[in-house]
């Protein structure tokens, strides 16, 4: 199956199968491909945590809303981070970066203030959100992403104390019974003429 199929075959999980199981094989590959993700002047300000501990992602899934059955029951818990701190994440392209990427942040995006950099950096850790579910549904993978999470409760069950929590991502195997896969409920997309322009 090509990667168009692969695509229109995705969707949303909404009841996973709790006895599915992504391989550890599968795990190293989606980490290395996060690893991997582009970010605007390579800036990668982002932490991504793989929840392998059964009493803290138990813990995420009483913050989770709605979505506590599928953090519960999914194979995986994928949390995304950025960094909290402009400064830290100045001291990090500082160490890191080459002097014409440093430059680009300093005139272009810097001088627009703290409110517009925390808004850019959250901007990059979106983008490696599409290569993760691009990467799943290339792997055959189900997977969720969640805005629908209490991010000050992740927070502080992480303590990951350089980075704070904008959103998660389930992976694992849809259940038989759910009535938001393709083949039970359409998937529904503006048609390509409306969004889709050609100059």
């Amino acid at each position: 199956m090509n990667f168009l199929n692969k695509m229109k075959t995705r969707y949303t999980v909404k009841k996973y199968n709790p006895q599915g199981k992504v391989s550890e094989e599968q795990i190293l590959e989606l980490k290395e491909i996060l690893n991997l993700s582009p970010s605007s002047i390579n800036s990668q300000p982002w932490n991504f945590i793989f929840v392998n501990n059964q009493k803290i992602k138990e813990q995420l899934a009483e913050a989770s809303y709605f979505n506590k059955e599928k953090v519960l029951d999914s194979s995986q818990l994928i949390v995304f981070q950025v960094l909290k701190n402009v400064e830290d994440f100045e001291k990090q392209i500082q160490e890191n970066l080459p002097e014409g990427s440093i430059n680009y942040y300093k005139t272009m995006v810097k001088p627009k203030g703290d409110i517009a950099i925390r808004a850019w950096l959250a901007h990059q850790v979106y983008l490696s959100l599409g290569v993760l579910l691009a990467a799943c549904a290339e792997m055959g993978i189900d997977s969720t992403p969640m805005e629908g999470i209490e991010t000050d409760k992740y927070d502080n069950i992480l303590k990951n104390d350089l980075y704070e929590t904008l959103f998660a991502v389930t992976i694992g195997e849809r259940s038989g019974t759910d009535t938001n896969q393709p083949t039970i409920t359409s998937k529904k997309r503006l048609k390509s003429e409306k969004i889709i322009v050609e100059l």
